[in-house]
């Protein structure tokens, strides 16, 4: 196994293995959503990541619960329910399809059946799951480091999380994007979201019906060619994007309309956790001082300002 805690993620090595993984995520996902109340921004749908992987949390069905968890260490899918059942699907290269369809068996097994809408969301390709052939890869190595980067990542942000009295996200796994946040929120509502490629638009309308400030880890696709750290306002306030983040290396897409940090600077400098706090301590900096929050009565009154911080990373 494994011991890298920043392994090297290139995305062309492993582009397979995350596009089925990804659609894995997303029925597992839809499990959980289907299956709980809904939680403001959609938080009831997300997923969070364990000691081997990633996982539902305890899902309430009638007067029992399910969990089901993604175990990258023993690359197993793991059913467990409250009056002790339990199913295991092994984790190796299949289609969609045919996970889907063991993924379902295994819930009637355990007498907690499921039904999810089948389509998948905020991806280019739609196809349904149960007709999903293509996306067939899965190699164990690099679905566990992604799983690794994510691991510390989540303890980080969860550092970053705990300096924030206001309203805050937990640390959770987005499924749709295939991407790990945090969200922090000024307390004020937000302007109707426009809405987002490949979803719903109420689906973005809830997820923004406050201004957030949002910062996380996402293995790239798209107009990005390599995993990054992002950072992101909305509404982005007035000369959000001229900011002056740290470090040096993190830049503006103007596409995605957020800032990245690449992944590969953070996991070969001295102080991977240092940097990464300098980049999501330095963006939501310029998101609250520009967009007017009321940071006395958000933050810890005990924290220091990244100001006198920013040196942690060099």
């Amino acid at each position: 196994m494994a011991t890298d805690l920043w392994p090297a993620l290139p995305l062309a090595e492993w582009k397979d293995t995350y596009a089925t993984l990804h659609m894995w995520t997303q029925i597992v996902g839809k499990i959980r959503l289907a299956q709980t109340p809904r939680v403001n921004h959609w938080w009831n749908a997300t997923l969070y990541v364990t000691a081997r992987g990633l996982t539902t949390s305890a899902i309430p069905y009638g007067d029992r619960h399910f969990e089901i968890e993604f175990d990258f260490i023993d690359h197993h899918l793991l059913l467990k329910s409250s009056d002790g059942g339990s199913e295991s699907i092994r984790l190796y290269p299949r289609s969609v399809a045919e996970f889907y369809q063991e993924t379902q068996r295994a819930l009637r097994l355990l007498q907690t059946p499921v039904t999810i809408w089948t389509k998948p969301v905020e991806v280019e390709d739609r196809t349904p799951f149960e007709e999903d052939q293509k996306h067939a890869a899965y190699d164990p190595e690099y679905a566990q480091r992604c799983w690794r980067i994510l691991l510390q990542t989540s303890r980080i942000l969860t550092e970053f999380r705990s300096r924030f009295i206001g309203k805050v996200s937990p640390v959770h796994f987005f499924w749709g994007a295939f991407d790990l946040a945090v969200t922090r929120f000024s307390g004020r509502p937000a302007p109707t979201h426009p809405g987002a490629p490949n979803l719903a638009r109420f689906v973005a309308v809830e997820a923004y019906s406050h201004e957030v400030s949002s910062c996380g880890f996402w293995p790239g696709g798209g107009p990005v060619d390599m995993p990054v750290f992002y950072a992101y306002a909305y509404p982005e306030p007035e000369r959000f994007k001229e900011s002056m983040i740290e470090p040096a290396e993190a830049f503006y897409h103007p596409q995605l309309k957020e800032f990245l940090l690449p992944y590969d600077v953070v996991r070969t400098v001295r102080s991977p956790e240092g940097m990464l706090l300098a980049f999501v301590e330095s963006t939501y900096e310029a998101a609250a001082i520009l967009g007017k929050w009321d940071r006395e009565g958000l933050e810890r009154s005990e924290a220091l300002t990244w100001q006198s911080r920013h040196s942690w990373y060099r």
